[in-house]
């Protein structure tokens, strides 16, 4: 660089930065020697923020407005320099533009099938989607933490890390959500606030904030698909309705039939009996439904005792444990198909048991 060029870099006395990119979240200003002027101007505009570093230590921060660099204004730099009487001269300081804006519409995804256990249909592989935003809210952190000396950091070079935080929480979120995965499609918002609670303390280790979350879409395999399906339609079904349906296609099929007398009555035959098969079919699946709960002969419970899971146990043993003071009402229990371990008093047929023992004597 010539000699003129030096004395017009020292000679210039505004301090500003126009972003030119949606997506930089630091630029470090550059000026020949990092030298400033005594009564330069900073200019920091709306969404910035301002950090002078002097030999690699931060040194003072402005907000947005326009400042007047002098001694007064620049107390931390002053102290560090050791100035007594003002400065005489350009000053040496890098300054590091931030951006405090929200960076939105960031993607993310799960590259790999994650697995969820799920209570009804057990070990299952599914694939999320959706977008975040972020934001600056902590600059010497962020800068301390992430950026280094990079002269023009963009969000695209942190994305990398912060979806693989995402899916990674994401996964642990979604397990302890106790929300079953036929039920993700309805709960989107829910399951989002959640991972967004969940992150937040993690971003904030880099001086981040995860503004805005969203999981836009949940897939799993097609069979589970089909059988979640299967099981939504099977409560809605008019059983009277469908039976009658198939026996008047049935005996449509038969009239149609060549074969004369012996085919037609053979066809009726066929869909009346079909149709008396699907009606007994979707009474017991109702009747199922509607049943009282199964008695504790028909199932096992496991107990905690001792910190350790033990069973499972039938009715007798149940009662057993209950007479010898095993088995108390806040004694925790769980039976296949519950997503976690209750306390004994909060499972009907188990809080029954408890009642019929006396009262202890006055």
């Amino acid at each position: 660089m010539g000699l003129f060029s030096k004395l017009t870099g020292e000679l210039i006395d505004i301090v500003e930065w126009t972003e030119s990119s949606t997506d930089t979240m630091v630029y470090r200003f550059e000026r020949y020697g990092n030298e400033m002027k005594n009564g330069a101007k900073l200019t920091v505009r709306e969404s910035q923020m301002a950090v002078f570093v002097n030999e690699g230590q931060f040194a003072d921060v402005f907000s947005p407005g326009m400042h007047t660099l002098t001694t007064q204004n620049l107390p931390i730099l002053s102290t560090l320099k050791g100035w007594k009487h003002g400065f005489t001269s350009p000053f040496k300081a890098e300054i590091y533009f931030i951006s405090t804006k929200n960076f939105t519409d960031q993607k993310w995804g799960t590259k790999n099938a994650i697995t969820l256990d799920d209570p009804r249909f057990g070990m299952v592989e599914i694939r999320a989607f959706g977008t975040f935003a972020t934001k600056i809210t902590d600059s010497k952190l962020f800068l301390k933490e992430v950026v280094g000396t990079d002269e023009d950091f963009t969000a695209e070079k942190i994305a990398g890390q912060l979806k693989s935080l995402i899916v990674t929480r994401f996964t642990d979120a979604a397990a302890e959500s106790g929300i079953t995965i036929e039920k993700f499609a309805a709960n989107m918002d829910e399951l989002s606030i959640l991972c967004q609670e969940k992150m937040n303390k993690e971003f904030g280790e880099y001086g981040l904030k995860l503004t805005k979350f969203y999981v836009e879409n949940v897939s799993m395999p097609d069979d589970i698909k089909k059988e979640i399906h299967g099981l939504s339609r099977l409560g809605r079904v008019d059983a009277q309705k469908l039976a009658q349906m198939n026996a008047a296609k049935a005996i449509e099929i038969a009239a149609a039939n060549p074969s004369g007398g012996a085919g037609a009555a053979m066809g009726m035959g066929m869909g009346f009996g079909m149709a008396n098969q699907m009606t007994q079919t979707f009474a017991n699946a109702n009747a199922s439904a509607n049943s009282a709960p199964p008695s504790l002969n028909q199932m096992s419970l496991f107990v905690a005792l001792d910190g350790k899971q033990a069973g499972p146990f039938n009715e007798q043993t149940l009662e057993q444990m209950v007479q010898g003071g095993t088995l108390k009402s806040d004694t925790l229990i769980w039976k296949t198909g519950m997503p976690a371990w209750i306390m004994a008093s909060e499972l009907p047929e188990v809080a029954k048991l408890l009642s019929s023992l006396p009262p202890k004597l006055p």
